[in-house]
């Protein structure tokens, strides 16, 4: 199953970016790793549902059958993420892992409300192959570890949601403290919480590199000013937190073109795109995004 197959390689592919010893000859060159492509389902109340910032959210149907056409349209993994688990104080079901594990074969990430190493664990048996972490993992670093240790690194995923907190800069400035001279100052990006609605005092490349050193084996990257929007993701975030860190980053956020895809996964730096919108109604199905960036030379699995 190409999926599955494509989860056992990621260990690979960590160690290697890590500087770990392993062999050449056990290792795909750099240049064939497939980017992935990962539609992003949203949860609530047991419905997929969509809106821009976590807000104004529209039903789009039934994870269970949503989930089998993403498989059989090519998708290389799923994200489900209960948006009402860690503002409301509600559970991942993990029900709903169960059955969905049991109608698909690609590997699939849980993310929402997981507080403990139980919660993470009970996810897990229940079928997920990775838990993702957002407000816990700001308010208990040490669950990060406690996941890695437990299951792997590659079952740890953090995601991380900033939103700017200075102007932007001109082209070519303040990427990585230039155009100070100038008196321009460099976009800050601080980490929320909560969906997005609770400021941390964390600034994003800063705390990519902390929960790496924890223990997580991916990064969720949403910039919080482009989620919904549709008018691309922060490629400029994106590409400074893929060069401050060494596991893979997978950019969320803006998507409404298979052009913005190409944009984080090139100039970008990311290993994987998540989007949302351009897959649940249609605009830009899998199979066409896929064979959008294969044509402009990104290799994806087909």
């Amino acid at each position: 199953m190409p999926g599955v197959f494509l989860w056992y390689k990621q260990p690979e592919v960590s160690r290697q970016k890590s500087g770990a010893s392993v062999p050449d000859s056990c290792l795909p060159a750099p240049e064939m790793l497939a980017k992935r492509i990962i539609p992003c389902l949203d949860v609530n109340r047991g419905r997929v549902v969509k809106g821009t910032n976590f807000i104004n959210l529209r039903d789009a149907g039934d994870p269970i059958e949503i989930s089998k056409q993403y498989e059989a349209d090519g998708a290389d993994e799923l994200v489900f993420l209960d948006i009402t688990a860690s503002h409301e104080g509600r559970e991942i079901i993990a029900d709903l892992v169960r059955r969905v594990a049991e109608e698909v074969f690609m590997p699939f990430c849980v993310g929402g409300g997981i507080r403990t190493i139980d919660d993470a664990t009970r996810l897990i048996h229940a079928g997920a192959e990775k838990v993702s972490l957002n407000t816990s993992a700001v308010q208990t670093p040490e669950l990060i570890t406690q996941i890695s240790q437990k299951f792997g690194s590659n079952a740890c995923v953090v995601n991380i949601d900033p939103r700017r907190t200075s102007p932007l800069s001109p082209p070519g400035r303040g990427a990585g403290g230039e155009g100070l001279e100038t008196g321009i100052e460099p976009v800050r990006y601080e980490v929320y919480t909560h969906g997005g609605r609770k400021p941390t005092g964390l600034e994003a490349v800063a705390w990519a590199k902390e929960v790496e050193r924890l223990g997580a084996g991916e990064i969720v990257l949403t910039c919080m000013d482009n989620d919904g929007t549709k008018n691309g993701y922060d490629v400029e975030l994106t590409r400074r937190v893929a060069e401050a860190v060494s596991i893979p980053v997978v950019a969320s956020g803006g998507a409404g073109h298979p052009e913005h895809l190409y944009q984080v996964l090139t100039a970008g730096k990311a290993d994987a795109a998540l989007a949302a919108s351009i897959f649940h109604y249609g605009e830009f199905p899998v199979p066409v995004t896929k064979k959008y960036l294969a044509d402009r030379g990104v290799v994806v699995r087909l």
